[in-house]
């Protein structure tokens, strides 16, 4: 028996050896990836966090029923239901349903069980993976990131078809997660956390359904924080560890929590004026994007979907946007929308409208605050209220700062970064260091060396090629 023969769970690293020195004609190196499965825990826990939100809303609901709470009652039950309508169709269109005949999984989905149906299928694909010998069905070509630097030449990964089965529903499950956290989990949030200022109790079922539907938020945020990433930096296999996971709940959960108190106080006191902050907000980041869209005379993304019309693709748009605003009211999406890409995302970020958009939105978040402490009523006299407006203005503060400190120590790609944040304040601080010492030389005419536009978009930096072993993903 010969003992130099590799074991089983060898193979992929041989092969990886031994293509290391011969690269394929495009340059990648051939990996045969036959690794374990990685189990669906993102979808077990939107569907844990789904049920949980829909069964404690539900005797919420039945709560306020019987106290006779009309008011309550139907606004709880209608941001219960929304989200969990779109979530059917959003699992229904992913997965083609409607093309197929499976009668038994569009039954689950009328009776808004969707989640429930798919997690357990996803549950069936993870157990029977790995028993059978399967041919894979695409190749997947990443460049290995070590460091925060390209490492070595782009390497191929064949996926079979369990694999990407479960790559499907995460995929679905992402988008509900999304959908469920600002069409459902923030309206039901804010309603709830006014209906126990208003009646100066506080229940248990309703504080339970507060802090799911805060979980809910805050992991819908991370994943758009983490899709956005994906989707930049789609030629590299990016990893996130836990330290930037932990940076990113601080940053989300501070500015998500900041946001939706300063709302519910400002609406305790000038609730009409709060509908129109709420409405301008929305409309702003809904018409955004199309704005830009007509001025650059751009034309509609084709093959979205297969069969769809110009009044179908349009419809999605709409759709999309709407999420798109919902989202950017309550935090940064982390995305610009480019409604004519076919992915429709702008991958190529800008510094300036981060910028921009934390700024201006600090500065309401302060005038709601302020607004709020000189005409409120007088159930707030045993409440140090200098305080609460004090605490406010300073969590938000140390969001942004939990965010300045993800981009600069903890994004899995920054070193892939033309700029950084760094780099911005040291120029800035340097420009107005020359602004203040030589304001005669500013106003004298144009300068014979520029400073860098450090708002730019955000270029690729070339990589260094290290000539070593590839690592399978």
């Amino acid at each position: 028996m010969d003992n130099n023969k590799p074991a089983k769970h060898d193979i992929t690293e041989v092969v990886a050896q031994e293509s290391a020195a011969n690269p394929t004609e495009n340059g990648g190196v051939m990996v045969i990836n036959h690794g374990k499965v990685h189990p669906p825990l993102s979808v077990l826990w939107t569907t844990a966090l789904y049920c949980a939100e829909f069964i404690c809303a539900s005797v919420l609901s039945s709560m306020y029923h019987n106290t006779e709470d009309v008011v309550w009652m139907g606004l709880t039950i209608t941001f219960m239901l929304v989200p969990s309508v779109l979530t059917q169709l959003t699992l229904t269109f992913v997965h083609r349903d409607l093309g197929r005949d499976r009668p038994l999984v569009l039954f689950m989905h009328l009776l808004q069980m969707g989640p429930i149906i798919r997690c357990i299928e996803a549950l069936v694909v993870y157990c029977q993976a790995g028993k059978n010998e399967e041919p894979y069905v695409t190749i997947s070509r990443k460049i290995k990131l070590k460091h925060g630097r390209g490492f070595g030449p782009a390497f191929e990964c064949e996926i079979g078809h369990s694999e990407r089965k479960l790559a499907i529903h995460r995929n679905a499950f992402k988008r509900t997660a999304v959908i469920q956290a600002f069409l459902g989990s923030t309206p039901q949030l804010t309603l709830q956390l006014y209906a126990t200022i208003q009646e100066k109790y506080v229940l248990h079922t309703r504080l339970a359904l507060m802090i799911i539907s805060m979980i809910s938020i805050v992991y819908g945020a991370l994943v758009c924080s983490v899709l956005a990433i994906q989707i930049k930096y789609d030629d590299y296999k990016v990893r996130m560890k836990p330290a930037a996971y932990m940076c990113m709940i601080l940053w989300r959960g501070l500015e998500i929590a900041t946001r939706i108190t300063t709302l519910v106080l400002f609406s305790t006191t000038l609730s009409a004026w709060v509908v129109l902050v709420g409405l301008t907000n929305l409309f702003i980041f809904f018409f955004q994007p199309w704005v830009e869209f007509w001025v650059r005379k751009a034309s509609l993304p084709e093959n979205i979907e297969n069969n769809f019309s110009k009044l179908s693709t349009t419809v999605v748009l709409c759709m999309v946007t709407f999420l798109y605003a919902c989202i950017n009211i309550f935090c940064w999406s982390a995305v610009q929308l480019d409604l004519a890409d076919h992915d429709l995302v702008e991958k190529q970020p800008r510094w300036r409208r981060l910028a921009i958009y934390y700024t201006l939105r600090f500065m309401e978040n302060v005038t709601l605050v302020i607004l709020w402490y000189y005409f409120k009523s007088d159930f707030y006299e045993y409440i140090c209220t200098p305080l609460l407006v004090v605490q406010l203005i300073i969590c938000y503060g140390l969001a942004v700062i939990f965010m300045l400190i993800f981009h600069q120590f903890c994004h899995p790609c920054r070193r892939l970064f033309h700029y950084n944040v760094e780099d911005c304040l040291r120029c800035y601080c340097c420009w107005k260091e020359k602004q203040s010492e030589a304001p005669e030389i500013n106003a004298g005419g144009p300068q014979e060396h520029a400073s860098p536009d450090l708002i730019n978009h955000l270029t690729d930096r070339e990589t260094d090629i290290v000539d070593d072993i590839i690592e399978t993903a």
